[in-house]
């Protein structure tokens, strides 16, 4: 016998003899719920390179307008809630300049945008193909941490987390924007 069959051989016997009951696994996290989170979540948007604009219902389809820039070609999925001119959603993501998203929740320790691809989010390519995502989140959709978006969520759904525009960086540290998702990522959140 190789030693390789000796180690197989003696987790094969512990298997057998071992208690096969499940140890509970404890699950109260430590959470600390800052004082502000939309204030922590934006701070950490703008870490991220992100560019930040806060408004109300009222002033989101000009805070929208203005997040596109130049834009000529945008996406727009099923089911966003401001009428923008756009495509609903197309087969050719790459002729399409910019896309606007909503968003199911943002976390505010971390900055973080999280999709489940329901109304107004479109399917996942949407987000990371077109060089520009505009993404609308409602301040009452941010939740303090991690923790509390995976209970939030749905594991059944898909979902996109999205922590700043998508950026890598070489060898010698340097930072590229746009590799593998959008270059410019542009977070509007929206008060009321």
């Amino acid at each position: 016998m190789n030693a390789r069959e000796e180690i197989l051989a003696s987790v094969r016997g512990a298997l057998r003899t071992a208690d096969r009951t499940e140890a509970p696994v404890p699950r109260g996290y430590r959470t600390v719920v800052p004082p502000n989170v939309v204030d922590l979540f934006a701070e950490r948007v703008v870490d991220y390179r992100a560019a930040l604009t806060r408004c109300t219902s009222a002033e989101l389809p000009d805070a929208i307008r203005e997040a596109l820039g130049p834009a000529r070609k945008v996406l727009v999925p099923a089911g966003f809630p401001v009428k923008l001119d756009g495509v609903p959603d197309a087969a050719d993501l790459d002729t399409f300049d910019a896309v606007v998203t909503t968003a199911a929740l943002g976390i505010a320790t971390t900055g973080t945008l999280v999709l489940d691809h329901g109304p107004g989010q479109g399917r996942r390519a949407l987000s990371l193909v077109p060089d520009v995502h505009v993404c609308v989140l409602r301040e009452d959709r941010i939740v303090p941490g991690v923790p509390q978006a995976v209970a939030a969520l749905d594991p059944a759904r898909p979902q996109t987390w999205i922590s700043g525009p998508s950026a890598t960086s070489d060898i010698e540290l340097t930072r590229v924007e746009g590799v593998h998702g959008p270059r410019t990522l542009h977070v509007i959140v929206v008060a009321d």
